[in-house]
């Protein structure tokens, strides 16, 4: 159904309907910037790239044939785009995503209270710095398929590795985050 619905959307896109391209951009919109956040620290750079990855989307999108899904392509434009915007300023890789900022209400509609949301929020907010501490391969590999819920097939063709390598990534990347996080948290509080 998703891949018909991709393919009317990118026959308006290409026939020029402007409403159809701020579909796509809200469609997809949460997977370049998992992408994009993962892969960059400058904040602001981060924003520039977003816009360029939909702008090569655009230009792109009359040659894209639906031999993979459209979100694999969308994430391949974007994974390539930082690599080469890496490539150019040899900058460092980085992940520095915080927890959402949440109301009272938010809070209260989870059906959690103040006390469990606090520790919620803490253990996102650690989970988050020890990925950030992982090589860029197992940060990237590690939200395309937990938070993108994409297939091995779809990851491999995005980084351009084989499945084998990226089932080989996801598992060591899962090991060393629950190896950092056993080490760093649950030692740490056996002591204090």
């Amino acid at each position: 159904m998703r891949q018909t619905n991709d393919r009317v959307l990118v026959r308006k896109v290409l026939s020029g309907n402007g409403d159809a391209f701020r579909n796509l951009i809200e469609d997809y919109q949460r997977l370049v910037a998992h992408v994009v956040f993962r892969m960059v620290n400058n904040r602001a750079d981060r924003e520039d790239l977003c816009q360029e990855i939909f702008i090569r989307v655009y230009q792109n999108l009359g040659g894209f044939q639906f031999k993979s899904k459209l979100s694999t392509w969308i994430a391949r434009v974007a994974f390539n785009t930082c690599s080469n915007y890496l490539d150019k300023k040899k900058c460092p890789l980085y992940d520095d995503l915080t927890p959402e900022d949440h109301s009272i209400e938010d809070v209260m509609s989870d059906g959690c209270g103040p006390e469990e949301f606090a520790i919620s929020a803490d253990i996102a907010e650690r989970i988050h710095e020890e990925i950030a501490e992982l090589p860029t391969a197992y940060r990237t590999i590690l939200t395309l398929y937990h938070l993108d819920e994409m297939t091995y097939r779809e990851i491999g063709e995005i980084t351009n590795l084989p499945e084998g390598t990226v089932k080989s990534y996801l598992f060591r990347a899962r090991k060393q985050l629950k190896d950092r996080l056993l080490k760093k948290y649950c030692v740490e509080e056996l002591w204090d």
